[in-house]
């Protein structure tokens, strides 16, 4: 589980709405009715499920909303339990344990202007993004939502109101690739030092990745929804030599490097555990990498690596970072 605040706090499961095929809304309040603990645009909470599992969900309301917290949750197919559990199980009148908002996918204050694509509900944290820049004056953006069919398009009506025309562009594909957006356009050119936030499945995140290869690194921003890439069927082990101490780990098939690292002892820090936030970046300095995540250009490769979700290509990776001894 990814490196978050544990659940802390009893909330209230007031409201629980279908908003598109296979996707609810669910609202969390206090049972005292006080204020929660703020957030800001883009943020996750952690939910304990009824069956036991913790969950990350994108806050979706915004953020200047200081008593309530919704997430919108899409049916698992499919999927581990937790998002299947939670609409399954939890009912109104339910109190949950959920943890403090945590953010990896903020915005920069200073900025003006900003691109933004998702797919499915990775719309999710998008959507506090754009109800919190509709509220301040002189911020600009042009929304990008890729979805299967107006059925499964979660916020449909509210996005399609008067007050989002000319910035959101919704595209059904039908559930057919050769169908898909065409981003080039979009990403061809950097505009008004723009910022590019994407969201949705790892398909869609490589391509825009792939697209926006000539913007600015610390402009161009990931957040994944699903741990797909994590592990694969062809996975095998391998070794990771830390260069400091000479010490020698072994990573098993069905474990990450930092999930090896962690079990011998090491405190390695970590946030998104999806290849997207960069916190866990580390030296690589000998080995060939299979390199997972959607931070790194390709000359960053070279000499770093991702240990949340990256493997190795060769026998052993020799890696180091502060604090690995």
């Amino acid at each position: 589980m990814p490196d978050v605040a544990q659940p802390n706090m009893a909330l209230l499961l007031a409201r629980k709405d279908k908003i598109a095929d296979g996707i609810e809304q669910l609202e969390f309040r206090h049972p005292d009715g006080n204020e929660l603990p703020e957030f800001t645009a883009g943020a996750h909470i952690a939910i304990k499920v009824p069956n036991g599992l913790i969950r990350k969900y994108s806050l979706c309301n915004d953020p200047a909303d200081r008593n309530r917290y919704l997430i919108a949750v899409k049916r698992e197919m499919p999927g581990r339990g937790g998002s299947n559990n939670l609409l399954d199980t939890a009912k109104v009148g339910d109190r949950l344990e959920v943890a403090a908002p945590v953010n990896d996918f903020r915005l920069p204050p200073r900025a003006d202007n900003f691109v933004f694509i998702a797919g499915g509900i990775g719309i999710t944290p998008i959507m506090a993004m754009i109800r919190h820049l509709q509220s301040l004056e002189g911020k600009n953006f042009k929304l990008y939502y890729c979805t299967r069919s107006p059925e499964t398009t979660a916020f449909l009506t509210e996005l399609s109101a008067p007050e989002f025309k000319g910035k959101v562009t919704i595209h059904h594909d039908g559930g057919d690739p050769a169908n898909a957006l065409d981003l080039w356009p979009v990403l061809e050119e950097r505009r008004n030092r723009e910022h590019l936030y994407c969201c949705g499945p790892r398909p869609l995140m490589q391509a825009v990745r792939d697209m926006s290869g000539h913007w600015t690194p610390s402009s161009v921003h990931f957040e994944a929804f699903s741990d797909a890439e994590t592990h694969k069927p062809t996975d095998t082990a391998f070794t990771v030599k830390l260069a400091r101490s000479g010490e020698v780990i072994e990573v098993p098939a069905d474990k990450t490097i930092l999930e090896a690292l962690r079990a011998k002892g090491h405190d390695v820090p970590s946030s998104c555990e999806s290849g997207t936030c960069g916190t866990c970046r580390s030296k690589l300095i000998e080995g060939e990498a299979d390199h997972r995540d959607l931070v790194l250009t390709e000359d960053q490769r070279a000499g770093n690596i991702m240990i949340c979700v990256s493997r190795a290509r060769s026998p052993q990776l020799v890696i180091d970072r502060e604090g690995l001894k």
